[in-house]
């Protein structure tokens, strides 16, 4: 679909100072996503503003990394409607806000707030609490905690993983145990476990999914001439005006072609006009051996950039302990080595479901491409086979010698920038153990026996409690953002496992349900609140403003009520230094200015609201490819390793479940659940995916955003017709862990034999019952089966089957 040229912004001009002829008149969109009603009082003429209206600036801080920019429209002390950013002259690319976050105000003002303390009456996971005081959360908690810490030790506390819609200064209970004698820690992220653990090995330690050292700006890519992505959409990921869909429209435009590797045909690759590349879901590395297979056998990669920057492309590039033992990637490539199985395009094609011609054809393109530009989303590693992925799809440039030059990219996803303010520092933890954020529930249910070689414990040889105290703040991850819901029900319903949990949210969700105290947490539009530019690589900016309104009931921020936790041990002064919220929003935005010199006064900020600077595009490992002499990267050799002797030694020491693997170079493993684990019961491969209505599960319970883009299994209609399934049947997934119920949406837009549901739809089930979901939830579908080598979270490998329900 093109793009109306009218409507075409340029990208690199953008506000400096003050925000003077700021121009307010027509909130766009409309009331379905909540800006400007045209019955609602304090708005006139479908939106424009009033004479009477009090504008507070505000960002959208829910997790899909954009942050675009609010405007509150208050009238009466009351947000009657929003606009987004229309700063900056007629031609500038705005940070403008997506349809979800258009509909935040319905998330403020939703009637389904939690507005009071409480506490559970029936079993976790029931949902059923009682109201109490605030006076009585505050003792509970510290006692609860003063109790685990005196048996157990800080060790035994844990801080959950969360995405939600947090406070204005961020997330502070961190800070709160670490004045308290620390807390068990944790590493990576649900969004780029297996990446963020895996890549460091091959890039270096330094290496980030979000470091623009080790990534190109999504800019770069209009000079390139080929775009290769694979599972990358930000149309259904980052919408906003803020995000990398505006990029990509503009490398669109620039000329290149652009091609997407993903086993649907994605929102982002429906709106280009070159090819979609359909893959069986799991399989990129395959596809990724047959590729360097070409390229090898026509002399088509770059020797000279293989020898002079890399670690164990072939023989010569061998380090000294692996050297005559045809460990290289080429010898696994052109078989030769490791399983003697040369990866031709013949030996791909039934893997990936792509033509072996296709595959031949792909690789002399790419070969043939002046700059590719080549780059990952996140879906491809968030398998069971996810490290070796993310490494795999990081070769293609490799090969080929396209690192650190215009148009190109590492294969890593778009670079994202610093930020200009901080946030409230945690401070030191004294505890030394930390276990992947995806391994808690493990930790949970047997954390003493845990250890570096069989669950991948940081810090320590062996935990030595379980986690007996869970603290779980903005988010959904306990039960519906995490795999096998019905196993993490069953061991939270043992209180002797995890004896207390503290829920803080702004409404039930299905794992707040499994809070013993639930706090109600005010929103940042009713704060003073302060944010950056989020994961934009165009501008660098700070938003601040607030309150827009008084927070509902009995609502606190999260910073007042850790004060008052903290207070109980003795231990306020130092939890805040002496400065209330407001105090430590205005402290960092002023230590921020001081160290940048070019932004705006506190008071300056306070009166404009939104502050941006154009950010140049970064060439990810510039430096490196210039002189990687001076400029080493962190890994033992100080080149890019392709074959990895840590991760050859992590093999031979770990102790791994059966049918794991960990190997030294980036070999296609089909992981557990992933290619050639079908059966007769489970015929299907299943994955999820990110959907437009969501952030993760956040705005789930938006009614006019689930009417919008209802939730649907995606299924081919090869699949659907031998199954009696119709467009719109209601359908029941199972796989070996669960069973969930969801509408069909028939489409060829994915591959045969493959079936997809959007993930962070709400979990609905008689969890004292049958356990069905009626949500269409998919992690009532994934199993807990923590990846070999990160211990992540692989939940895009499932088998399945579907019928008509």
């Amino acid at each position: 679909m093109a793009m109306n040229e009218a409507a075409t912004l340029s990208r690199r001009t953008f506000v400096k100072g003050s925000l003077a002829g700021l121009a307010l008149a027509g909130a766009a969109g409309s009331a379905l996503y909540g800006c400007a009603p045209k019955n609602e009082e304090g708005a006139k003429d479908g939106g424009a503003a009033s004479a009477t209206d009090e504008i507070v600036w505000s960002q959208c801080n829910v997790n899909c990394g954009g942050r675009c920019v609010f405007q509150w429209h208050v009238k009466d002390g009351k947000i009657a409607y929003m606009e987004t950013d229309n700063t900056g002259e007629a031609e500038g690319l705005q940070a403008r806000a997506c349809l979800r976050g258009r509909s935040m105000r319905r998330w403020v003002n939703h009637p389904d707030r939690l507005t009071k303390p409480m506490k559970r009456v029936g079993k976790r996971g029931e949902g059923k609490f009682e109201e109490i005081s605030w006076d009585e959360a505050i003792d509970t908690i510290a006692e609860k905690l003063k109790g685990v810490i005196e048996k157990y030790g800080n060790e035994a506390v844990y801080i959950n993983y969360a995405t939600g819609m947090y406070s204005a200064t961020g997330k502070t209970t961190a800070r709160l145990m670490n004045v308290l004698g620390g807390y068990l820690g944790s590493y990576a992220d649900y969004s780029t476990n297996m990446m963020s653990v895996a890549m460091p090995y091959m890039y270096g330690e330094e290496c980030t999914p979000y470091d623009s050292v080790y990534a190109s700006s999504a800019s770069e890519a209009e000079k390139s001439d080929l775009v290769l992505m694979f599972g990358n959409s930000p149309a259904d990921t980052r919408m906003g005006g803020a995000n990398a869909v505006w990029d990509f429209t503009k490398v669109r435009e620039a000329g290149a072609k652009i091609y997407h590797i993903d086993y649907r045909l994605n929102e982002t690759a429906s709106g280009h006009p070159e090819e979609w590349i359909p893959i069986r879901t799991g399989t990129d590395a395959a596809l990724v051996a047959a590729l360097a297979h070409e390229l090898i056998a026509n002399d088509q990669v770059d020797l000279d950039f293989l020898h002079t920057y890399c670690v164990g492309f072939d023989e010569e590039t061998m380090p000294e302990s692996a050297k005559g033992q045809n460990k290289s990637y080429k010898d696994y490539v052109m078989g030769t080595g490791y399983d003697m199985v040369e990866k031709t395009p013949e030996w791909a094609a039934p893997i990936t479901q792509i033509p072996a011609e296709r595959i031949r054809s792909l690789a002399a393109e790419l070969a043939a491409a002046k700059a590719p530009y080549i780059v990952q989303g996140w879906g491809p590693q968030r398998h069971t086979n996810g490290e070796n992925t993310a490494r795999a799809i990081c070769l293609l440039p490799c090969l080929l010698g396209k690192i650190g030059l215009p148009g190109t990219n590492t294969g890593m996803r778009e670079a994202e920038p610093s930020a200009l303010v901080g946030g409230i520092p945690n401070g030191k933890n004294p505890v030394k153990a930390s276990i992947n954020v995806y391994q808690w529930l493990n930790a949970v249910d047997h954390g003493e026996q845990m250890t570096a070689k069989n669950a991948g414990v940081h810090g320590v040889d062996q935990l030595t409690t379980g986690i007996k105290f869970l603290w779980n703040y903005a988010g959904n991850c306990i039960t519906n953002q995490h795999a096998d819901i019905n196993k993490v029900h069953e061991i939270l319903q043992d209180e002797t496992k995890c004896e207390f949990i503290v829920v803080t949210d702004t409404v039930m969700t299905d794992s707040a349900k499994y809070a013993d105290i639930l706090l109600p947490d005010a929103m940042r539009a009713e704060q003073l609140n302060m944010s950056t530019n989020g994961y934009s690589e165009f501008y660098l900016g700070v938003c601040v403003g607030g309150p827009a309104q008084e927070a509902p009931g009995e609502c606190r921020p999260s910073y007042d009520v850790n004060a008052a936790i903290a207070d109980k041990f003795g231990k306020k002064d130092d939890y805040t230094e002496g400065r209330t919220q407001e105090e430590w929003v205005q402290y960092l935005y002023e230590e921020g200015a001081k160290a940048d010199g070019d932004m705006p006064s506190w008071d300056d900020i306070q009166k404009q609201g939104l502050y941006k600077r154009e950010l140049e595009p970064v060439v990810g490992m510039k430096d490196f490819r210039d002189d990687p002499a001076k400029n080493p990267l962190k890994t033992p050799s100080g080149k890019i390793e392709i074959y990895s002797e840590e991760l050859d030694k992590l093999a031979a020491e770990w102790e791994l479940e059966d049918g794991d693997a960990i190997t030294p170079i980036p070999s296609f493993l089909p992981g557990y659940e992933g290619y050639g684990s079908v059966t007769e019961e489970f015929p299907l491969y299943c994955s999820g995916f990110h959907y437009k209505s969501r952030t993760h599960s956040s705005f789930g319970f938006i009614e006019e955003l689930n009417q919008a883009c209802r939730q649907q299994l995606w299924i081919n209609p090869l699949d659907a017709e031998s199954r009696g399934i119709a467009h719109g049947d209601m359908c029941a997934v199972t796989s070996p862990v669960g069973e969930t119920r969801i509408e069909a949406k028939v489409t060829p837009r994915i591959v045969p034999g493959t079936i997809g549901i959007p993930q962070g739809a709400w979990h609905q089930a008689a969890m004292d019952g049958d356990r069905v979901d009626t949500g269409g939830c998919v992690n009532t579908l994934t199993t807990y089966r923590p990846s070999p080598l990160a211990k992540g979270n692989g939940v895009h490998s499932i088998i399945a089957q579907v019928a008509k329900a």
